[in-house]
Parts: structure tokens; sequence; C-alpha cells
């Protein structure tokens, strides 16, 4: 589904984002990406969303280099992923029914479709109750689980999930990564980043680990790919 083939990122004052990375994530993976801070995740992340471009190499989503996209059609292949920030970024001045209708507004759904999926993905994350509520009402992981739903609504092929535990206790970040793992069984691709180690330990899945722009661990269930 995903192949990155040599992918380097060189800023102007000589910085370096990534270098010289390759490797591929099948459909239906789920991948945490884990690393200290600047060790190259976001860099990976915007580049697979297409914010940025690399300075050498090759990114496939789908046998398509992304990189060859123009930018005028880059709107259209972020439709197939779903991205989860650690500061939720939902509409204050929303109810939680806007909030994820809006993501399927913007990619030009029908009211109809909209009345109908939005609550059976809020019914999905466990928010159903809370369908009219402002995300003042709500509490930091019935905020996040509002992101997994806009997230999810418009079903992308691939969701992106970057710290999305950070600001959360515990208790809801089990609940959150619960609910990730339900996606992830109905077919969606899902890549996490997390510093979390207890997080990742208890997914016992496939771990990438970055340092310096590089990957410098693979491992799948505590056996060494790389």
């Amino acid at each position: 589904m995903i192949f990155l083939d040599g992918v380097s990122k060189e800023y102007k004052k000589g910085d370096v984002g990534l270098a010289d990375i390759s490797l591929s994530i099948e459909r239906g993976e789920f991948v945490s990406l884990v690393g200290q801070s600047g060790a190259g995740k976001t860099t990976l992340i915007k580049i697979l969303l297409g914010e940025k471009r690399p300075s050498a190499g090759g990114v496939f989503f789908d046998s398509v280099d992304i990189t060859k996209i123009p930018s005028r059609k880059l709107n259209q292949y972020r439709r197939k992923i779903g991205v989860v920030f650690q500061d939720f970024r939902l509409l204050p001045d929303k109810t939680v029914f806007e909030n994820v209708a809006f993501a399927m507004e913007a990619s030009g759904k029908k009211d109809a479709q909209i009345k109908k999926d939005v609550p059976y993905v809020l019914k999905l994350v466990g928010l159903d109750e809370k369908i009219d509520r402002f995300p003042s009402e709500l509490s930091g992981g019935q905020k996040q689980r509002v992101a997994i739903a806009r997230a999810i609504v418009n079903q992308p092929d691939l969701i992106i999930a970057d710290e999305p535990t950070g600001n959360l206790d515990p208790v809801n970040a089990d609940e959150i990564i619960a609910i990730f793992k339900k996606i992830n069984k109905m077919g969606t691709t899902v890549i996490l980043t997390t510093h979390n180690k207890t997080i990742v330990d208890r997914l016992e899945g496939r771990v990438i680990t970055m340092e310096g722009g590089r990957v410098t661990r693979d491992t799948v269930k505590g056996g060494f790919v790389l």
C-alpha cells in the first residue's frame, strides 16, 4: 500500500529531516512509529500527506508516486487519509455532529449521506449520546473520540494518528487505542506515532523506530524485520 524508496529530505540550512529511508507498509497493517523529538517522524508524516516534498526518492501510495501529483490534485489524494492530532483541532462553535459532518461536507457529500453516516461513526466511537454537545462540554478523551470519528467518516484507506494520546490520562489513552484497534480490524491501515512505550508494548505489533532521520529498527512482535 505504502512504499518509500530511498526517501531523503534536506532543508536549506543543511539540516537532514530524512536520510535514505526505504520501507513498505501493507494494507491493513497497524504500525507504531516511534522516536525522540527530532527523529524525523513529523517530516515522514508530512511527506506521506503531501505537505512536504522529499529532496530525493519516491513515495508510493497504491503504486502512485505522490511526489509527482500536482499540487492542485493533492486534496483528492488526501481524501484517502484520515488524520488524528494530539490537540484534537475541533471547531469550538460546532456541535459533535457538526464537527464530524464538516469533514463530509468538505468532501462534497450529500446531506442524506451525512445524516446517515455521522451517527453511525459516533456510535462506533461511543459518542452517540453526545451528538448535540459542544467541544467545551466534553472531556479530553471524548474530544479525541470526536476527532477519530471525523477522521474515519469518509472511510479513508489510511489513518495517521499523530501522538493521539499525548494529552490523555492512562485510562482514556487505553480506550482511544482500543478504538484504533477496532478500526484496524475493520480493514483500515493505521500508522500511530507515539512516545508512550507502554502503549507500544501492549499493541504487540510492528514498531518502526527512527533516529536522526533514519529507520534504525523495524520489528514485528519482538522479531527483527531490519
